[in-house]
């Protein structure tokens, strides 16, 4: 989702939108459940996701991270036999390997957090003409962030992938001028506006 005309999808997807989406994220498990959760969307949908969350999230220990980089053949096994869950072993194998790339980030920047918003100079960013509804699958920002990621050895996170985390994680305010959450983030956290930076795929998401 990118758009504020979320009124027409699940309650589970409204309550996500209304308590987390684009709310700036300081915390470094949830911003890797965030992460894992946009790997595991892949192919699918969000509805999907959002649906299935508590079941990604008793199969990876609450996203701790820690303990995610150390399973080994007996979790994937455990994983893959829970009932509900994404019969993907690539999908389950990227998100350890990619918990073992965030520890080394967490090494080298002190917390995945501060590795992040450093892209943004800790500012959420609102680029013209989002607030009006044009709203891209990536940009410039989200093409940097994957292409050092993937040099860092992260899998499944691709320009558009890492774009619905900088939404979602609140470095990019893409909620409708007009919504309360929209509002409440400008009045509430400190926000840079920039012109638009190398756009992909914009769709116009407006009333």
């Amino acid at each position: 989702m990118s758009y504020c005309n979320w009124e027409n999808t699940s309650p589970l997807n409204i309550k996500y939108h209304d308590e987390e989406w684009g709310l700036p994220l300081h915390d470094d498990i949830r911003q890797f459940e965030f992460l894992m959760m946009e790997v595991m969307q892949c192919g699918l949908n969000w509805n999907m996701m959002i649906n299935k969350r508590e079941i990604f999230r008793a199969c990876f220990n609450h996203f701790h991270f820690d303990k995610i980089a150390a399973y080994d053949q007996n979790d994937i096994d455990r994983i893959m036999k829970t009932e509900g869950m994404i019969k993907s072993v690539r999908k389950i194998e990227a998100i350890i390997l990619n918990a073992k790339c965030f520890q080394k980030i967490r090494q080298e920047f002190g917390s995945f957090d501060a590795y992040l918003w450093a892209y943004s100079g800790g500012k959420t960013i609102l680029y013209d003409g989002h607030e009006k509804g044009y709203i891209p699958v990536s940009n410039g920002l989200s093409d940097r962030i994957s292409k050092d990621l993937k040099k860092r050895g992260f899998k499944y996170l691709g320009p558009t992938t890492i774009y619905s985390h900088l939404q979602a994680c609140g470095i990019i305010n893409d909620h409708d001028k007009n919504c309360v959450r929209y509002r409440y983030i400008v009045e509430h956290f400190q926000s840079i506006r920039k012109h638009t930076d190398n756009e992909k795929g914009v769709c116009f998401y407006g009333k």
